[in-house]
């Protein structure tokens, strides 16, 4: 929707009515992603598109549908053996599109921004449009605790840059698609060593845009590192000092090298990042402390490191050790307790409330 919605903004402001149709998901080879947009006014203008060209006439007619009766229709496109000359993907996949009254003006505005911000489609009933931000909703249901619910499966997906269609979790039936508008979270991980192999996996499996660094350069090599999106050969502290960080960056520091860790630690504990995390056994860490000290950090940048990193899962291998790093860091940046469910009360899933910035 971003990519259209600065002349669905101008739409509003004219007092335009329009329907929009969404594509919500696809299966298979399809010409673009979900999220893709299109929207059609009643003076017949068009802007965007869901599928490139190839569905295009079907769903501006159920625009033209939706803008008669006011209610929103789901419907699916594909290729069909059966039915040649049915409207259908020319590429031989499938799509979903959701088409809907035109959506509230703040909705619009916040998505047409710059801003993070997730788009979330109710795929049923009042077909509301939310634009939910890490501190505010913009939007609503109709039902306070529905808003909730909404925002919180919000946050978590544009916390990782993700889209698509999520069942909501404690309403049954109530489906929602969420289109993140922001680039995928980085996760910066100091030192070319075994560990940092199997925490950058982790990583990119997790949805992070992950960046090895080390000064080393006949460790920090592509070829050592093929699921990690960029490896730089630099020192660490220069590196992180010019490089481009946000509230929702990672810090992984696996070097356990002084000459490395302490000017690296003294810059980022002074960075507005979500985690910083450094290896290294409860002596090294107590020697680095005292190093950090001596640099000129307070006790309060000292107490944002999490040192020796991870939980206690008892890992010894490379892999287990990167389950424990991530461990910590899913329960850092979702509020968890870290403990046992089976040893805790309440809802399973926290509603991860927006923090400040530390500096």
């Amino acid at each position: 929707m971003r990519e259209i919605a600065a002349g669905l903004a101008a739409w509003d402001r004219q007092g335009a009515r329009y329907a929009l149709a969404t594509m919500v998901a696809a299966d298979g080879s399809a010409p673009r992603e979900p999220g893709a947009a299109m929207a059609v006014a009643e003076s017949g203008e068009v802007l965007g598109s869901v599928s490139g060209g190839c569905v295009e006439g079907a769903v501006y007619e159920l625009c033209d549908e939706v803008l008669a009766t006011g209610g929103a229709v789901r419907e699916s496109f594909g290729y069909s053996a059966d039915s040649a000359f049915a409207t259908g993907l020319t590429c031989g996949g499938t799509i979903e599109v959701f088409v809907q009254p035109q959506p509230p003006p703040r909705v619009v505005e916040r998505a047409a921004g710059p801003a993070p911000v997730a788009v979330v489609h109710l795929l049923e009933g009042s077909a509301a449009t939310l634009a939910v931000e890490p501190g505010a909703v913009h939007g609503t249901t109709g039902s306070p605790r529905l808003d909730a619910l909404v925002a919180a499966e919000a946050r978590a997906m544009l916390d990782v840059g993700a889209s698509g269609v999520r069942s909501l979790r404690c309403r049954p039936g109530t489906e929602v698609f969420i289109a993140s508008h922001a680039p995928r979270p980085r996760l910066l991980v100091f030192g070319a060593t075994d560990h940092a192999g199997a925490v950058v996996s982790l990583g990119t499996f997790l949805g992070h845009d992950v960046t090895v660094c080390d000064a080393r350069g006949v460790f920090a090599t592509p070829a050592r590192f093929p699921d990690a999106d960029e490896v730089v050969v630099d020192w660490p502290h220069r590196y992180l000092a010019t490089t481009t960080t946000d509230t929702r960056t990672l810090i992984v520091v696996l070097t356990h090298d002084p000459k490395f860790d302490v000017p690296l630690l003294e810059v980022a504990l002074r960075l507005p990042v979500a985690y910083v995390g450094a290896m290294g056994s409860r002596r090294t860490h107590e020697e680095r402390l005292a190093r950090l000290r001596a640099a000129g950090l307070t006790d309060r940048e000292l107490a944002r490191l999490h040192s020796p990193i991870g939980l206690d899962l008892g890992a010894r291998t490379p892999e287990e050790t990167a389950v424990s790093i991530a461990a910590e860091i899913v329960a850092v940046r979702r509020s968890g307790t870290a403990l046992p469910l089976r040893r805790t009360t309440g809802p399973l899933h926290h509603e991860t409330k927006p923090r400040p910035a530390t500096t």
